[in-house]
């Protein structure tokens, strides 16, 4: 007799990403796995989150809790409803010798988060993993968002159902100023980004401290008769008070488009500068109900 090893090729090597959806919406996207052997292939796809051993793995210290260092779960947020927010289609099958066959994976998130995530599996005879992709999806309840900055939150969720800050009790939390980032139609709780722009004072030329903001449109049967989503900054003024420099304070987005924001941040004249210090300014700003807090820090060389 002759052993023959059996081999496939996909057509997405180790990360599949949905990108942004609209809560309880869906997406769908395709990838090909061709069967490069000479003898017919025995198939099943599986998710860890479907896993049959996964209620025993989660009997363990939560993962937010975790060094993310020591964190080696690939599933991440999952549905309130109890359904898997990836799904797959087909599951098991053959591929004849020298055929492929496509998969259709749908990501339908039923609530927002940026972190959901699961591990997919194909699984040749029922033994070999022959390949493994990592999926990867967001999901906004309005079709505008922002991103950038370090985030505030935590890539692992609890299942309580968190309820967001509202604009006037971040104003409470200390030295915040107003800045508007808005969607026209949609005014929602505020929520937190945080930009940090560190300036580095020396004897050459001053360089401003500089960073960045994206501003995405999601596409979305919601509004498929509005091509571009549009946006603003507001309190400007105030803004530019405090040495902040941004370099598109109004535009328009296209649908499944993302427009980066360059934010440029020199400290004015009578800003109190000490060799080991560092002073910061925060600000808000809202989008579709996110809020960005810009903070500028200063050191003195």
């Amino acid at each position: 007799g002759r052993g023959v090893m059996p081999s496939i090729v996909c057509s997405v090597e180790e990360e599949l990403n949905m990108g942004y959806v609209i809560a309880r919406e869906k997406v769908t996207s395709t990838f090909k796995i061709q069967n490069t052997s000479t003898l017919t292939l025995r198939y099943s796809v599986q998710l860890d989150s479907l896993s049959p051993t996964r209620d025993k793995d989660q009997q363990r210290l939560p993962l937010f809790i975790t060094s993310s260092l020591q964190r080696t779960e690939f599933v991440g947020t999952q549905n309130y409803n109890g359904l898997s927010v990836f799904s797959i289609f087909p599951t098991e099958g053959e591929i004849v010798a020298g055929k492929s066959q496509d998969f259709i994976v749908t990501f339908s998130p039923d609530h927002e988060s940026l972190y959901y995530s699961d591990r997919l599996k194909v699984v040749l005879f029922g033994k070999k993993i022959a390949h493994v992709i990592h999926l990867k999806g967001a999901a906004r309840d309005h079709p505008m968002f922002v991103e950038g900055g370090i985030p505030l939150d935590v890539p692992i969720e609890s299942l309580a159902v968190t309820s967001a800050v509202s604009s006037q009790e971040t104003l409470k939390g200390g030295n915040v100023l107003p800045l508007t980032l808005y969607y026209k139609t949609l005014q929602e709780p505020v929520k937190s980004i945080l930009l940090i722009l560190e300036y580095i004072e020396g004897e050459s030329s001053p360089e401003p401290a500089m960073t960045e903001l994206k501003v995405g449109a999601i596409q979305t049967a919601q509004f498929a008769s509005k091509k571009n989503m549009e946006f603003s900054f507001d309190s400007l003024p105030l803004l530019q008070q405090k040495g902040f420099t941004v370099d598109s304070v109004k535009g328009t987005v296209e649908r499944g488009q993302v427009k980066r924001i360059a934010v440029s941040w020199v400290p004015p004249a009578d800003f109190d500068v000490s060799y080991s210090s560092y002073s910061v300014l925060l600000l808000t700003l809202e989008v579709c109900g996110s809020c960005l807090q810009l903070a500028g820090a200063i050191q003195k060389l």
